[in-house]
């Protein structure tokens, strides 16, 4: 599986922004999907996943609330609308595919397949 990710840019703080990750295949649907972000000399950490039927998500809770997570499988596309944002919401945002996640281990970036390659978020305050 290949990923894209787009959707990046600069915002005001209190702003929006919907991020997009392609992924190429025909087994998209077969692939829970995640977004995780890193910014400056920080560690990678989780966003959000979607699990591969798009029935169930998850949120870190530093954005719960504030971000919606989506699928479109006849698409081969996730979606990841980020509201409210704030200047700490600034990062390099990575979606990710998982064939499978072992327990509740879904914020684990180690239980990523695949990955894009990022897209750049910057919240001016």
């Amino acid at each position: 599986v290949q990923l894209q990710a787009s959707g990046g840019g600069l915002v005001q703080a209190g702003g929006s922004l919907r991020l997009s990750c392609a992924a190429s295949g025909r087994t998209f649907s077969s692939y829970h999907m995640g977004w995780f972000r890193q910014a400056p000399g920080k560690e990678r950490e989780f966003v959000a996943v979607i699990r591969r039927s798009g029935g169930s998500t998850y949120y870190a809770d530093s954005v719960k609330g504030r971000v919606t997570i989506s699928r479109d499988n006849a698409k081969n596309t996730v979606y990841l609308q980020m509201n409210s944002l704030k200047p700490e919401d600034a990062a390099v945002y990575y979606c990710a595919a998982s064939a499978e996640v072992y327990g509740n281990r879904w914020d684990r970036s180690d239980e990523y397949d695949y990955w894009g390659q990022g897209t750049q978020v910057t919240v001016s305050s």
